[in-house]
């Protein structure tokens, strides 16, 4: 088997979720700790193996893929034993690559336009438009799930593992009321009820979370 080395950092979402996949499909791999805030990936050993500096980093032997949602599809598509966690079928994979792109696009950038100011420059005003966001997005993956335990059906795939690192980090700006959003709260702990959720995911949550929380004041 090829070696596999993922960079990254507990604290980033993105990250998470390829360790989600990871543990899912029973790779082995090396993780290699880079610390953004310590500028670790700007570094000229880094920028040589991803120019865009940013983490999640996958080296395959060589082969190097950064952005988690990539990362996530080549694993599955190289190592899987099946396609449960990417189905193959066209019309199942176009249903879960909106979910990725979703993940990409709105929930993901809803959570970095606000810390990304804070972690480099601390700025601590957030505009009302920006928690807006995040409570859109909210609206959104609420509808996506509907009457199905994971976000395209049935069974859990990557899509879950992205869509679920984002969202179990976005309380440190918009709580995630069980009232308004129980299919989000339930699904949620569907996916901590995951052997490998709680060391893949529910602690670099939970630091980044408590990195964040109560530092912002909406303006």
């Amino acid at each position: 088997m090829s070696k596999l080395v993922l960079y990254g950092l507990d604290i980033s979402p993105p990250v998470r979720a390829c360790l989600l996949t990871l543990r899912a499909l029973d790779v082995p791999f090396e993780y290699k700790i880079v610390d953004l805030l310590k500028g670790e990936h700007r570094t000229e050993e880094f920028l040589q193996k991803n120019p865009q500096h940013t983490v999640p980093l996958l080296d395959d032997d060589g082969t190097l893929i950064w952005d988690s949602h990539a990362i996530c599809c080549y694993l599955v598509d190289k190592y899987g034993k099946s396609d449960d966690l990417y189905p193959k079928d066209l019309v199942k994979r176009a249903k879960l690559e909106q979910r990725l792109y979703f993940d990409a696009s709105v929930l993901f950038m809803s959570l970095r336009n606000i810390s990304v100011p804070y972690f480099y420059k601390k700025v601590t005003t957030v505009p009302q438009e920006k928690i807006d966001n995040i409570i859109d997005a909210y609206g959104h993956l609420e509808n996506f799930l509907g009457d199905s335990p994971y976000l395209t059906g049935d069974t859990v795939t990557i899509a879950d593992f992205c869509c679920g690192a984002t969202a179990s980090s976005l309380p440190a700006m918009v709580s995630i009321d069980p009232e308004k959003y129980p299919k989000i709260t339930a699904w949620l702990a569907r996916l901590g009820e995951l052997p490998y959720y709680k060391e893949a995911n529910a602690k670099g949550a939970e630091e980044y979370i408590a990195l964040l929380k109560d530092v912002f004041t909406i303006v």
